[in-house]
């Protein structure tokens, strides 16, 4: 459930998921999917069904598109097989078909304006994450960025949000997360870090403010009107 809190909620720093809070990246995942089934022999899958897939990383994504739903079990041998094809796949489209989200740019402008410390925290892999920021023209905004790979632990685990925080030197309490999904609000509660969250991202198809979050914000630069700088 909503925490209740005291808006302007006075934080030190910001760390901002990617995929699904930033930037919309779900065309170019089904563009490397359906180019991972095809040269496995497989049929495409539609876009809507590949939006509902991510969330827990490429690894999960793969599972997912190979059994063809949520839930369920792949062949081993046909996992190892596919998950490096997958790979090459995504690299080739990577940032093709990506579009930034309405408020974004506005939003980190005024973030930086007003000297919030930024990290992009994100399970995507740096082989991909680090490219597609640049391409982007994000990168310069993020003094820290925490790839899927970066650590032995991606979200929900809490490693991520206080390996940012540690960098930053920032206490979690004072390092507000915004993020889209589930898996970003139960690392944030873990690391103990507050969390607001939009409504427009990948949560796995469930809607975001059944969340234990402290704000739904439509936008990221709506965002910057909730907080202060402490």
């Amino acid at each position: 459930m909503m925490q209740k809190i005291q808006f302007p909620l006075a934080v030190k720093a910001v760390m901002i998921d990617l995929d699904g809070t930033m930037l919309d990246t779900v065309a170019d995942l089904a563009v490397a999917v359906n180019l991972m089934l095809a040269k496995l022999g497989r049929g495409p899958l539609d876009e809507t069904l590949v939006r509902n897939f991510v969330g827990k990383g490429i690894p999960n994504l793969v599972q997912r598109a190979l059994v063809g739903r949520m839930e369920g079990e792949v062949d081993p041998d046909l996992f190892a097989r596919a998950l490096p094809v997958y790979l090459d796949c995504y690299e080739s489209v990577n940032g093709r078909h990506t579009l930034m989200y309405p408020g974004v740019q506005a939003g980190l402008d005024v973030l930086k304006a007003a000297g919030f410390p930024l990290a992009c925290v994100t399970n995507k892999s740096a082989r991909f994450t680090l490219p597609l920021l640049r391409q982007m023209q994000l990168a310069d905004y993020f003094a820290v960025v925490v790839s899927g790979d970066t650590l032995p632990k991606k979200k929900p685990d809490p490693l991520p949000l206080t390996h940012a925080c540690k960098e930053l030197g920032i206490a979690p309490r004072e390092m507000l997360m915004i993020g889209d999904s589930l898996n970003d609000t139960i690392a944030a509660r873990a690391a103990g870090c507050p969390v607001f969250c939009v409504p427009y991202g990948y949560n796995e198809g469930h809607d975001v403010r059944e969340l234990d979050v402290d704000a739904i914000v439509e936008t990221l630069l709506e965002a910057t009107t909730l907080i202060t700088k402490s």
